[in-house]
């Protein structure tokens, strides 16, 4: 008797995304497209106002002392600890319940996340050992996407892609948040204080023993977390990272009866706060460039400047791209039918777009050379900005064929 061939299923490198999963993907994707723009308003504001005859005024106002920190300081170690906390719930979910706790599903989007941190900082290197007045500091500032106004360009020249090429990229600036916090927290802490280190991490155990216990209420969650948040600054690790933490350790799957996971009802509560006010006011005090002539001349043979704009144009692109065709190619996994390696190409050019957390690094890897810091930024912006173009008219293409 003869029996039926098994018909062996082969692995997707992009999956379909369903149910539960997918109306999350949704929610997010609105809120992200909506801070996208938020963000992109702030700026187009901040690069006008720097650039006005009130400049003065707003460099006052971004240095102004309030309490312990300037407003820029709080700006990027306090407003962005918000946008951390979410990545690092962001980060559980896909670890315990999302695309990533499925091994055969999530290897592709990470490698090609880690693909394209490494490249890009590999081509950073490269250009500045190779000059005479180069800074290797500045590695880590190409290997950020901005996933906020990448998802603004998908969704304004976007609307026919399939949702696969969206979670996709969603996947890929979960891990790519993960690897610059991971930046952060090693290679940008200064003044190590283990006290105050010691303080914070028992505050975020308390958080979890917290939530171990199914405890709801608010009056505890947030003096904890300021708490945390002040003692992780102080310890000399940057702030954001008592964010990111806290996150790690809020629950992720609902209890049976129960209609939300605390994370949902977190992030449900928090996202618009985050993608709405926390990004875009860092964005404000973040990427006031002043683009005098000098500057301009400056950055134009800026060794750093080009390895920046090197690293997210052409790093960032390959890395992507190539580590996705790679891992697909050797595992045998295979695109979602409803998709082609052209459009993960324009996603791939779309992940050039490194905007908060590269400004971020900039800030922190110059730290004490201003006008350094001023053309790296103004790298970030200009290479930003070219990305998002040439993915605009790639996706817009792509965009077309899938309407038709």
């Amino acid at each position: 008797m003869s029996q039926t061939p098994r018909i062996r299923q082969k692995k997707r490198a992009f999956p379909r995304i369903l149910g539960r999963e997918r109306a999350i993907l949704a929610d997010t994707l609105r809120a992200e497209t909506t801070g996208g723009l938020l963000l992109l308003a702030a700026a187009v504001v901040a690069l006008v106002w720097a650039n006005s005859p009130w400049q003065d005024a707003y460099h006052q106002l971004r240095d102004a002392q309030v309490g312990p920190l300037t407003v820029e300081a709080w700006a990027s170690d306090g407003a962005l600890t918000l946008f951390f906390f979410l990545a690092g719930v962001e980060l559980k979910r896909e670890l315990v319940v999302g695309t990533l706790s499925r091994l055969s599903e999530a290897v592709v989007p990470v490698v090609a996340a880690l693909a394209g941190m490494v490249l890009p900082a590999i081509i950073y290197l490269a250009v500045n050992l190779s000059a005479d007045n180069g800074k290797t500091e500045g590695w880590a500032v190409p290997t950020a996407t901005d996933i906020a106004f990448a998802l603004a360009v998908l969704a304004i020249v976007g609307s026919s892609l399939p949702s696969a090429l969206r979670a996709f990229l969603l996947t890929l600036a979960v891990v790519d948040d993960f690897g610059a916090i991971l930046v952060i927290a090693v290679f940008f802490s200064h003044g190590f204080h283990l006290l105050e280190l010691l303080a914070a991490v028992a505050l975020i155990g308390v958080w979890y023993l917290l939530q171990r216990r199914r405890i709801r209420t608010p009056f505890l969650y947030v003096p904890i977390a300021i708490a945390a948040w002040w003692f992780m600054h102080e310890s000399g690790i940057h702030a954001t990272i008592a964010g990111v933490a806290l996150g790690l350790v809020t629950r992720v799957v609902a209890d049976p009866g129960e209609e939300h996971a605390p994370a949902e009802r977190i992030e449900h509560r928090l996202r618009p706060w985050s993608a709405g006010v926390a990004v875009p006011l860092f964005a404000l005090f973040a990427a006031g460039v002043t683009l005098s002539g000098s500057t301009v001349r400056e950055m134009l043979t800026d060794p750093v400047a080009f390895g920046v704009v090197a690293g997210l144009l052409v790093g960032k692109v390959l890395g992507v791209f190539g580590g996705s065709w790679l891992t697909a190619r050797f595992t045998r996994a295979e695109l979602n039918s409803d998709l082609s390696w052209r459009d993960v190409g324009a996603v791939s050019v779309l992940a050039g777009i490194g905007f908060t957390v590269a400004l971020l690094i900039a800030q922190l890897a110059f730290a004490d050379d201003a006008a350094q810091v001023e053309r790296a930024k103004a790298a970030v912006l200009v290479a930003s900005l070219l990305a998002a173009m040439i993915a605009a008219v790639l996706l817009f293409r792509r965009n077309r064929e899938y309407a038709d």
